[in-house]
């Protein structure tokens, strides 16, 4: 049987990888993944050797967490740091799984 959940995707500067997953689990995720990523975008190239590379951290959750996950990303981080992040919802086998959410 499967649920339906919201997957987060953030992609962002290295800088920002303990804040993210600290964010992630404020809400109450029950985990997430995460991997280096790089490309380019409005801020041009990002994955030179000095910062690192890009991070991409992914979570599965309920829409009503997913919208204080974005909500929290905005008035923490949009402003001053590349960040990029967005839903798709999607249909998970053993979706309970993912919903040990506060």
């Amino acid at each position: 049987m499967k649920t339906v959940l919201s997957k987060i995707t953030i992609i962002s500067e290295r800088l920002l990888k303990d804040d993210l997953i600290d964010l992630i689990k404020e809400v109450g995720a029950a985990g997430f993944t995460l991997t280096a990523v790089e490309g380019e975008g409005s801020r041009g190239v990002r994955a030179g050797d000095w910062e690192g590379r890009n991070v991409m951290i992914e979570t599965l959750v309920s829409e009503a967490n997913a919208d204080r996950i974005l909500v929290m990303l905005n008035e923490r981080f949009m402003e001053s740091y590349a960040v990029v992040a967005w839903v798709t919802e999607v249909a998970v086998l053993r979706g309970d799984k993912f919903l040990g959410e506060i």
